[in-house]
């Protein structure tokens, strides 16, 4: 059996036996890495689906791990008008400090602004003149003046100095899922769905949009809710929102935060992933709509656990990667940094997401309670790094056309990874994708 789903089945509430008997999941992946990244990717997708499985009562489920490696690398897949998507901007990736390196990321236009204040640049100033700036001054420096602008910038560390870190024993204490009950006794009642469960997406970026687009396929009526001074990255909206809905609410008008409480009491499942008590002005956080709507599921996600001095931190998947060593471990040649061949710790972090809330769902409607549930994208990490599978080899995905689908759509002709499983008579694609961001109204479906 995949060792990360091992690990995960007691969490899920779910046997060995269930595991055997409604899994099909071949051996190998083509995610190749000094990493057992495709482990990884198929332990949690695999935890997802039965999950789901689960909750909806499917026969079986289907990974296909060469799916799943393409819908991993689904940000390298989409195309717009057969036009491939941006990655990384200018401003984000390595660079050479005085005395060692610094990965950066600034896709977003806010954070690049913060990175070219704190490194004493011009809004004008090129990737050239960041480079400079950051080779004049030690990494440890770079990463301090910077996450204290609130940009995102970390040194490049070994493996052993990470696991030696305050941090790192932070996020020790975390699991790499948790699915807790936290009322008292006499807590709500069991809520047996009796429609599509609803889910309030409250999340950016890869992770949570990843969770939440796999509750859409397995059912769910998903509302993405985004701040109008905060959009979206195109290219990220049209690979992580399929089957979803989106909608722009500013929640520091008090009309507009009175109705995402209205449309939060008459929702099963609240998604966060912003910073740790990022939320908490606008009652979101887990303790307030514990105390508010007890009947619905918190689920959070963060890059470095809400524990730890990094604990209030931005962070995403590159930037992970390159604290915790993993950069290091995957360089080809010592000198060179390296990376995983997908946004791994994302897309799995998100798939441990959508697998522990559908667990939560399951085990509110047989035995009532307030739940919650959490990822983080260190944790994940974590578990890649200590763990001891080795990665099967797999065939390549030379052709990437078997593994997509192409749809004409609001947003133009999209062609993006299909879902990475499948359940047994449910779906084969999203429910729809390229529908235009944030044009959807404040509502349930």
């Amino acid at each position: 059996m995949n060792p990360l789903l091992r690990d995960l089945l007691p969490v899920l509430g779910l046997e060995e036996g269930y595991a055997a008997s409604h899994l099909d999941l071949p051996a190998g992946g083509p995610l190749p890495a000094a990493l057992p990244v495709a482990t990884l990717a198929a332990g949690s997708v695999a935890a997802a689906g039965l999950a789901g499985a689960a909750l909806t009562g499917a026969a079986r489920v289907h990974v296909e791990p060469r799916q799943v490696a393409v819908s991993f690398r689904g940000d390298q897949v989409l195309t717009v008008d057969g036009e491939q998507q941006q990655g990384f901007a200018p401003m984000s990736g390595f660079f050479r400090a005085a005395d060692g390196w610094v990965r950066t990321h600034a896709n977003y236009p806010h954070h690049r602004a913060r990175l070219l204040r704190a490194l004493g640049l011009s809004e004008g100033a090129t990737r050239e003149d960041a480079g400079a700036a950051i080779a004049s001054r030690p990494a440890q420096e770079v990463e301090d003046v910077v996450t204290a602008d609130q940009g995102i910038a970390v040194r490049v560390r070994e493996l052993g100095e990470w696991m030696g870190s305050e941090q790192a024993a932070a996020v020790d204490q975390h699991p790499v899922l948790a699915v807790e009950r936290v009322d008292a006794a006499g807590g709500p009642e069991p809520v047996a769905l009796q429609r599509r469960p609803r889910i309030l997406d409250l999340t950016r970026v890869i992770a949570g949009p990843v969770a939440t687009r796999t509750l859409a396929f397995m059912g769910a009526d998903v509302l993405r809710i985004d701040n109008p001074h905060l959009p979206e990255l195109e290219a990220q909206h049209l690979d992580t929102d399929s089957g979803k809905r989106t909608t722009i609410v500013d929640l520091t008008d008090q009309h507009a935060r009175e109705r995402v409480h209205e449309l939060l009491a008459e929702a099963d499942v609240v998604v966060t992933g912003y910073r740790p008590g990022a939320l908490s002005a606008y009652h979101l956080d887990a303790e307030s709509v514990a105390a508010q709507h007890a009947h619905v599921i918190h689920a959070s996600l963060s890059a470095w656990t809400p524990s730890g001095p990094w604990g209030s931190r931005r962070g995403f998947d590159s930037i992970v990667q390159a604290a915790t060593g993993i950069a290091m471990i995957e360089s080809t040649d010592g000198e060179k940094l390296g990376s995983l061949p997908a946004q791994a710790l994302d897309h799995a972090t998100g798939y441990l997401l959508a697998a522990g809330i559908a667990t939560a769902l399951r085990r509110r409607a047989e035995e009532g309670g307030t739940w919650r549930v959490s990822a983080h994208l260190a944790r994940t990490a974590h578990w890649l790094l200590r763990s001891d599978a080795l990665d099967l080899p797999g065939g390549p995905v030379d052709d990437v056309e078997p593994w997509t689908w192409t749809a004409d759509t609001e947003s133009g002709r999209i062609r993006q990874a299909r879902p990475a499983f499948q359940l047994d008579g449910g779906p084969r694609e999203f429910a729809w994708s390229g529908r235009l961001f944030g044009a959807d109204q404040p509502e349930w479906a």
